[in-house]
């Protein structure tokens, strides 16, 4: 099991300066991931279900990521999750590439559909489209990706006779990983994803989504050029990680525990929170 850093991108730690430090820390105590979330804006006034507040800052997590890329030489580079319909798939195939290629493939790219439907209203997507549009862009992406002449026709995507280079780095495109805890999301990933990524409380709510994978998987059919579905998984509330819970994770089979220093409020004690945590067992 590998140890990954999570949400770096926001609130106090969100500065040239710090990010610098922290993710060139990071990588000297052997964290092998950082991930950055997304959100394009926030509902304001807050709403209950928004995980921060509208005057919080949040970077875009593709620039980040390309400002860590720079910092970094080894860390592979998450976005946990990219909010995927908000997206326009076309300029996002060629920006996931961008960065791919900068990175030398260390991009892992996690997508999700989204919840907040101020959010989507704002981008000017439906709520009730947001899974429809997903699985619609992953496969128009993919054509951008790795085909050699690309072409798609959906409700939401449509081109053909054009083509993008550079292309990334693997030749059957970025490394995918599906977020989500819904039956919908675990068929997601079973189908299209090279992994999964996941949150909760305690190794025994990560037990709950594997059941849910594995029942995705006697539902549809993993196409074999995926391979082995990779777990990632992110504890939050708590989020100091123990060492008895790191070992059953490993026991569990995640491949990455990612690690979430909030409340982000100061970055020496972020800093120490990486220090405190680089030595747990897997």
């Amino acid at each position: 099991m590998e140890l990954g850093v999570y949400g770096l991108s926001a609130k106090a730690t969100s500065g040239p300066v710090d990010t610098a430090r922290l993710a060139r820390r990071a990588e000297e105590l052997g964290y092998r991931s950082w991930w950055a979330g997304d959100h394009v804006v926030l509902p304001s006034p807050r709403v209950p279900d928004s995980p921060m507040a509208p005057t919080d800052p949040i970077l875009d997590p593709l620039v980040h990521l390309s400002y860590v890329a720079a910092l970094t030489e080894r860390m592979e580079l998450g976005t946990g999750i990219l909010i995927l319909p908000q997206r326009n798939p076309v300029v996002l195939a060629k920006q996931v590439a961008s960065l791919d290629v900068l990175s030398e493939g260390r991009l892992l790219l996690g997508v999700a559909p989204g919840y907040l439907e101020p959010e989507m209203t704002a981008v000017g997507v439906r709520l009730s489209e947001r899974g429809a549009r997903t699985d619609e862009y992953l496969d128009a992406m993919r054509q951008l990706w790795t085909a050699p002449e690309p072409a798609f026709h959906g409700r939401y995507a449509d081109f053909e006779r054009v083509d993008a280079h550079p292309r990334p780095v693997r030749p059957d495109g970025p490394r995918i990983m599906i977020g989500g805890h819904s039956p919908a999301a675990y068929r997601r990933a079973v189908l299209k994803g090279h992994g999964w990524i996941g949150n909760g409380s305690s190794p025994q709510d990560l037990a709950l989504h594997l059941e849910g994978l594995r029942k995705a998987a006697t539902e549809v059919s993993r196409p074999a050029h995926l391979g082995r579905l990779q777990i990632n998984f992110m504890q939050i509330d708590p989020v100091e990680v123990d060492a008895g819970s790191a070992l059953r994770y490993a026991e569990l089979g995640v491949d990455r525990l990612l690690l979430y220093p909030l409340p982000l409020e100061d970055p020496l004690e972020v800093g120490a929170f990486l220090e405190r945590h680089a030595d747990l067992p897997r």
